[in-house]
């Protein structure tokens, strides 16, 4: 099984976004999961310096900080993903471009924001972070996310060893993906030049919404009663092997500053 190229990636990307729903995209932040999210983020977003989204597909995200009085913009390497919502809020500050090669000047941003984008890149996250670190401004802030190992990956590689015949299954998407634990991210986020602040595992509940369909909601990816139940329990008791996903918090330090981790 050959692995989908950068290439093969943005192609794939570019046929999902063929059925943008914004609505829809946009209703997906009142879930729980994001909820959570948000909570951990929202608190270190500066209102008055500009904050990008790197990755922004739809622009859902950009929508609700702006009404929230964040400065936001978004870009992304999908027109599909852009074009619809341009049309639906043609004020709404969307650019088309590449996170490896950004048309923004050094130094222009308070904040960067990456979710689950750099996990698509077969060659790593480091260049998409060294271009986060150049346009953010002296103390910005870094909030990046990506899938991260957790027991279901290990339910399926078990699964794949016992049973022969899963091994000739195509691949679940058509597009490059991997997933980093916390610990991974922040080295490659230090890498660059960043002071990490925090690592956060998240999520829980949409790891068992892969597990079963008793753990799926009605809904577009929402999860059930049972799933935010077993999501608790598992955050409590396994929050690394249980969460869907990681957050790193990263700060760009100021010129006469250290980038040593202040938790880790």
């Amino acid at each position: 099984m050959t692995t989908p190229t950068y290439e093969q990636t943005r192609q794939a990307w570019r046929d999902i976004w063929q059925s943008t729903n914004f609505a829809r995209e946009r209703a997906t932040l009142d879930y729980p999961r994001a909820r959570e999210l948000l909570d951990l983020y929202l608190p270190h977003l500066d209102r008055s310096a500009p904050v990008l989204e790197a990755g922004c597909g739809p622009g859902h995200v950009v929508h609700y900080l702006r009404q929230r009085g964040y400065a936001a913009l978004g870009l992304d390497y999908a027109p599909e993903a852009l074009l619809p919502t341009r049309a639906q809020f043609p004020d709404l500050p969307l650019h088309l471009g590449d996170v490896h090669r950004l048309p923004y000047a050094a130094n222009s941003f308070g904040a960067y924001l990456s979710f689950g984008v750099v996990e698509h890149f077969e060659q790593g996250p480091t260049e998409a972070l060294r271009e986060a670190f150049r346009v953010l401004k002296p103390r910005g802030i870094l909030v990046l996310t990506t899938p991260t190992p957790n027991f279901v990956d290990d339910l399926r590689r078990l699964a794949d060893r016992l049973i022969p015949s899963r091994r000739r299954r195509p691949p679940r998407a058509e597009y490059y993906e991997t997933a980093y634990t916390g610990a991974q991210l922040a080295d490659f986020c230090r890498a660059v030049g960043f002071r990490v602040l925090k690592v956060v595992p998240y999520s829980h509940s949409f790891t068992f919404y892969g597990l079963h369909r008793i753990f799926r909601g009605v809904g577009y990816y929402q999860t059930s009663a049972l799933a935010e139940l077993m999501g608790k329990i598992g955050r409590r008791i396994a929050p690394q092997r249980t969460a869907f996903a990681v957050l790193v918090l990263a700060e760009k330090p100021a010129p006469s500053e250290s980038c040593a981790s202040t938790d880790l």
